[in-house]
């Protein structure tokens, strides 16, 4: 059982990981619509990027918004209680995946092919971050409980059905 004074900092690594991916978001964006990168604009695609865009930044809204107001998460942090309803049940990490989403819709919106395959970054980085600082933080407060909710629930990309660790 976990101490009740012991519990997760509020903020967690999210701050470093939101910084991050914006700033490799804005700076793509910025640098795709220069020369150098005219290639990658497919205008034929223009659409179906935008509209690809927007749902994943619609998607990303969902998640932040489903963690911060309707699984509110700063009380179970306060509470020392894992989430596991709400959002938190179709992906672990939903504010991290929000960020993901949202940056990555942007890059879609901007319609430069370059720069869409930052997704894969985005999901790495998020998925060493928390492999090697929350999910040791979780599994050290909540042991068996947190194991059996990651065997369940997929780290990045909800509604995925992640394969054994």
């Amino acid at each position: 059982m976990a101490d009740k004074k012991k519990h997760l900092p509020m903020m967690g690594v999210g701050p470093i990981y939101g910084a991050v991916i914006i700033a490799v978001t804005v700076i793509a964006v910025i640098t795709g619509k220069s020369t150098t990168f005219q290639t990658g604009r497919v205008t034929f695609l223009k659409i179906p990027l935008l509209i690809i865009g927007i749902l994943l930044i619609i998607l990303g809204v969902y998640l932040w918004a489903g963690a911060l107001f309707r699984s509110k998460i700063d009380s179970h942090i306060e509470e020392n209680r894992l989430a596991t309803t709400g959002v938190y049940a179709l992906v672990r990490n939903p504010i991290y995946s929000a960020f993901m989403f949202f940056c990555t819709g942007a890059l879609f919106i901007a319609g430069n092919i370059f720069f869409l395959p930052l997704f894969f970054f985005y999901w790495i980085f998020m998925t060493v971050l928390m492999k090697y600082t929350e999910e040791k933080w979780l599994k050290n407060l909540y042991g068996m409980e947190y194991e059996e909710y990651c065997r369940r629930v997929n780290r990045c990309i909800p509604w995925l059905q992640r394969s054994g660790r």
